[in-house]
């Protein structure tokens, strides 16, 4: 007796809230070698994604635009110091104050849509979820990375009450910014909670490309097709399975091997969080100093009399 296929085709899910989806998927066919889908969209739009496009553009806008204005609006000045151009958060004066625009007040429009931005996309993650009927997980995974953000730019400079200590928007100010922190701290590398973000980072790197590497390898067996791997013997997933067992010693499947990389990748974002946030004169104020005290690193002597 033939069975019927109950499962709910793509413009099924969610009910009425389908209303929003922009256009109708589009085939390339020519993605096919490049090593992606073939399928682009349909996109969903909806309030919250809306929102968050709205948002990030008012980043953009501003902030490409005042950086613009610091080379006169010249093309060529532009281009050329794109990645030292920077847009710097108010003087310690200021507190937390609004500040004139050209003093940081610039600074405080761009956090401000950034902020709602990154949320906004959050929210667009959890809806969709949850009209499609399946746990929200790339959005819980999202909120590493939206704790690190909101520890640098919101909650530490509020707690020390100093926009400044928050970093400059441009891409070789949040560099110094790192690394200045690291200074004026004694030595980010004795932080504990750097050192397993460190090693959280790391490890989902491994933990993704292994697991990568595997799937590829086992393409010809079709193992990138996982639903129908797991319902019939000898397939690629089972030798991926197999292959784990032999040289890893343990067994990971499709399910297990997703669950180390969530963990692994959200609790880099976390514990990197709380390495920044105890950076601070009422928490730690030399994190080198601090690992003497730890055991983990050797008191400095100065050296002996001639």
């Amino acid at each position: 007796m033939a069975t019927i296929n109950t499962t709910p085709s793509d413009l099924e899910l969610g009910g009425a809230s389908t209303q929003g989806r922009m256009g109708k998927q589009i085939e390339l066919p020519v993605l096919g070698n490049l090593g992606f889908d073939t399928t682009l969209g349909p996109f969903y739009l909806g309030l919250w994604n809306t929102l968050a496009y709205f948002c990030g553009s008012m980043f953009a806008f501003i902030w490409l635009v005042v950086m613009a204005s610091q080379v006169n609006y010249s093309p060529i000045a532009f281009a050329k110091y794109f990645f030292v151009l920077q847009i710097d958060p108010p003087s310690s004066h200021y507190n937390l104050f609004f500040a004139p625009l050209n003093q940081g007040g610039w600074w405080l429009i761009c956090t401000f849509f950034l902020t709602m931005a990154i949320l906004s996309w959050f929210m667009h993650l959890y809806t969709r979820a949850k009209a499609n009927g399946i746990k929200p997980y790339l959005a819980l995974g999202f909120t590493g990375a939206i704790l690190l953000y909101l520890v640098i730019y919101i909650i530490r400079p509020m707690w020390m009450n100093d926009w400044s200590e928050a970093p400059a928007h441009g891409m070789k100010a949040l560099l110094d910014w790192t690394n200045n922190v690291s200074v004026r701290y004694g030595n980010f590398y004795y932080n504990p909670f750097h050192m397993m973000s460190i090693f959280f980072l790391l490890g989902s790197t491994v933990l993704l490309a292994m697991h990568a590497g595997t799937i590829w390898a086992l393409e010809k067996y079709a193992a990138h097709e996982e639903w129908a791997e797991l319902q019939a013997p000898g397939t690629g997933t089972e030798r991926a399975q197999l292959f784990w067992r032999w040289c890893m010693g343990f067994n990971a499947n499709a399910y297990s091997i997703h669950l180390w990389a969530f963990w692994f990748t959200w609790l880099c974002g976390v514990t990197g969080a709380i390495g920044i946030f105890l950076s601070m004169p009422q928490f730690v104020g030399n994190w080198f100093q601090w690992g003497i005290d730890a055991g983990i690193a050797y008191p400095q002597f100065p050296p002996p009399a001639p």
